[in-house]
């Protein structure tokens, strides 16, 4: 068949009844329980215990180092804290990158009441999350 041919059958109508047409669904949140502390998989969690292990996760991962995820992957946080900024611009940009950083996930409808405390081991931010699944509240360390 000729290229001419193969544009003709392109360019064709092909029916399609709208009955079968339907909306878009919220992909399921099934995934794997992963054990970070011994670098292991241990069963399956869904729900909202996938987001917020997937909240947790995000966090811990730096956007732009990993070259497996895409550049809205991951968070700016750690950068903000190894910064020589002053304690209240980490404060201030810390609950901004934190809302980035969920920002690409449609399961987390809002991110709030941040409070954050400077360690030696790093920034413990804590706040509270309103997901399709229902309320929870995320600590980490940055």
């Amino acid at each position: 068949m000729s290229w001419a041919g193969w544009a003709d059958m392109a360019a064709a109508y092909i029916p399609m009844p709208v009955a079968t047409v339907t909306e878009a669904k919220e992909l399921p949140s099934l995934t794997y329980r992963l054990d970070l502390t011994k670098g292991r998989i241990v069963g399956m969690v869904d729900k909202l215990e996938a987001v917020n292990q997937a909240m947790h996760k995000a966090l811990k991962t730096p956007r732009f180092k990993c070259l497996i995820y895409d550049g809205q992957y991951g968070s700016e946080g750690e950068a903000a804290v190894i910064s020589d900024a002053s304690q209240e611009y980490k404060e201030t940009v810390l609950e901004g990158f934190i809302k980035d950083t969920f920002r690409p996930d449609t399961r987390i409808l809002s991110v709030y009441d941040f409070k954050c405390e400077f360690k030696e081991d790093g920034a413990h931010v804590f706040f509270r999350a309103d997901t399709i699944f229902g309320k929870t509240e995320v600590g980490e360390v940055i």
